[in-house]
């Protein structure tokens, strides 16, 4: 089970007890095949799946944007449910026709998969999780193509498990309801009448890449050269822009937990 046999070696054997003591990661790449084994037994049989992507995003912004927002909100999100995990972010999703280009593929630096593809690999990452004992798989998506996919998957692998597992695509990770309350406006953060840059960027999506890897919104470079602003909201305080970040993350994650928690509930599993 561990890698190699039983008889090999007694941490290659099902029921060895860990050696070490217990991770903190929710990401199920950042711990071994004991951690998650004794993660399952002590309840985390919740899996979130979260589909990112690789795009153009203006000039401030890396290729890999969602990708680095789940990484910060899915462990925020699995924390806040308290029995969940992290699987790799997918950052590979649909992104336009690959040839001839069309979409976010008529821009270098952008990566795009077939519909076909992204829900064949979709379908199988989730039905990895399920034979392993995840008892609910959930699919979070940073971007809006990728949620026509993720609805497919998540119905068709529902009703292929009937009651032994639920798969859930929690489309309001990505599209909060109208009555959602706006974190940075309530902090007067943004308010009416402030200027729109006009790129494929605003100040909550920086945030929340900045609470990852600042080097991800190239904060020194544009701090230097006095262009640590997006849409007038200036991210020139490093400290003040931590906590903002925080801020946007935990609200969005505690958000997302809820609809969760009420969409299990829904489903009787």
């Amino acid at each position: 089970m561990g890698g190699g046999n039983c008889d090999a070696n007694e941490y290659n054997c099902s029921d060895t007890p860990n050696p070490l003591p217990k991770t903190d990661t929710m990401w199920i790449e950042e711990m071994t095949w004991m951690d998650v084994r004794d993660a399952l037994a002590e309840g985390k049989t919740t899996a979130i799946i979260s589909t990112g992507g690789m795009e153009p995003n203006g000039p401030w912004l890396v290729t890999g944007k969602h990708n680095y927002v789940l990484r910060t909100n899915c462990a925020t999100i699995a924390r806040e449910l308290g029995n969940a995990l992290c699987a790799p972010v997918m950052e590979l999703v649909p992104e336009g026709s690959i040839n001839p280009p069309s979409g976010h593929m008529r821009s270098p630096g952008t990566l795009s998969l077939r519909q076909e593809t992204f829900e064949a690999v979709l379908t199988d990452v989730a039905h990895s999780l399920k034979v392993h004992g995840f008892t609910h798989i959930i699919f979070i998506g940073d971007s809006g193509g990728n949620r026509r996919g993720m609805g497919n998957v998540a119905t068709a692998l529902s009703a292929r498990w009937a009651d032994e597992a639920a798969a859930i695509h929690i489309h309001e990770y990505y599209r909060a309801p109208p009555d959602t309350a706006d974190v940075l406006r309530g902090l007067g953060v943004t308010k009416e009448g402030m200027p729109d840059d006009g790129l494929h960027d605003n100040a909550a999506i920086t945030l929340n890449m900045f609470a990852d890897d600042p080097g991800s919104v190239r904060y020194d470079e544009r701090a230097a050269a006095g262009l640590a602003t997006i849409n007038g909201v200036s991210l020139a305080d490093r400290v003040h822009s931590l906590e903002l970040a925080k801020k946007v993350s935990d609200a969005s994650a505690k958000r997302t937990a809820d609809v969760i928690r009420a969409r299990i509930a829904e489903s009787g599993r």
